[in-house]
């Protein structure tokens, strides 16, 4: 099915643009790749859109634009929840949210997945919360605790995060990738302020730029499969293929930084190949 290979496209892109993304981060602040990735994106998303062509309507610089600013607030409140709190409990729970809140409003649209795709959901729920779990060593544990603050910025960033998908489906389709445009034109303004507003407005130098720039690239396949894979499927079943992203991410880290895995992770790596083939299969 055509929703399904979007569906798996847009997570390797996402899941390699996240790597990328993050390996340039811990080279300089993440806010500073954010303002060479987020205007690179958007020329890029402009150009494509206005190739593709059809009808600037309102609906799409309405949700277009309410896409964006949900992405990146949730991409706020999640760095500011990892940074307070235990990665461990904030990784895997905003992960959950963010799959279970598009899957909830598909049903609730009146989306019926066959027996074997909800089974499935399930298993790429669960496969979703172990890949992204992380073993943090004994000094995180102490130091970052999971308090109240942390909690609803936990749970706000991953709602955020899962109502991306819905912005997004309510978009209309005849307007092609227009939507996408307006969602990356708004996110850019947002992420400009917030550097001026700290005085990070400085953007990163030799490698870090050139992997901002790569990972731009990357974002804006995921974020035109992903519009593709939501259109053309039930925005139920494309959500959570999509959210299975973070097994790309922790692939690459294995392969290129040579790093870890732990036992639940590898088994959620086989729990998402399983559920891929049970959701794409409906």
């Amino acid at each position: 099915m055509i929703g399904a290979a979007y569906a798996q496209l847009s997570a390797v892109s996402y899941g390699v643009s996240d790597f990328v993304g993050g390996v340039a981060s811990r080279r300089t602040a993440a806010l500073r790749v954010m303002l060479v990735t987020y205007p690179i994106a958007t020329v890029l998303l402009g150009v494509v859109a206005a190739t593709a062509g059809g009808p600037v309507r309102p609906g799409a610089l309405l949700w277009g634009s309410l896409y964006g600013v949900s992405q990146s607030i949730g991409v706020y409140w999640f760095y500011a929840a990892v940074a307070a709190g235990p990665i461990s409990v904030v990784s895997p729970l905003a992960a959950v949210l963010n799959a279970a809140v598009p899957v909830a409003v598909g049903v609730a649209l009146g989306e019926r997945p066959g027996e074997i795709a909800s089974v499935g959901v399930v298993m790429a729920m669960i496969a979703v919360i172990l890949v992204s779990r992380e073993s943090p060593a004994d000094e995180d544990v102490r130091t970052h605790k999971f308090t109240s603050k942390v909690a609803w910025l936990t749970v706000g960033s991953g709602v955020a995060f899962g109502l991306d998908f819905v912005l997004l489906h309510e978009a209309p389709a005849e307007s092609r990738l227009w939507p996408l445009f307006f969602a990356r034109a708004a996110a850019t303004v947002l992420v400009f302020a917030v550097a001026g507003m700290s005085n990070n407005f400085q953007l990163p130098s030799r490698t870090p730029l050139r992997l901002a720039v790569a990972a731009a690239l990357l974002d804006t396949c995921a974020n035109i499969t992903m519009l593709l894979a939501i259109q053309k499927w039930m925005l139920s079943l494309a959500s959570i293929l999509i959210s299975l992203y973070p097994a790309t991410t922790v692939i690459l880290a294995i392969i290129v930084l040579r790093e870890r895995v732990t036992r639940w992770q590898a088994l959620g790596m086989m729990l998402a190949g399983v559920s891929v083939s049970m959701i794409a299969a409906t």
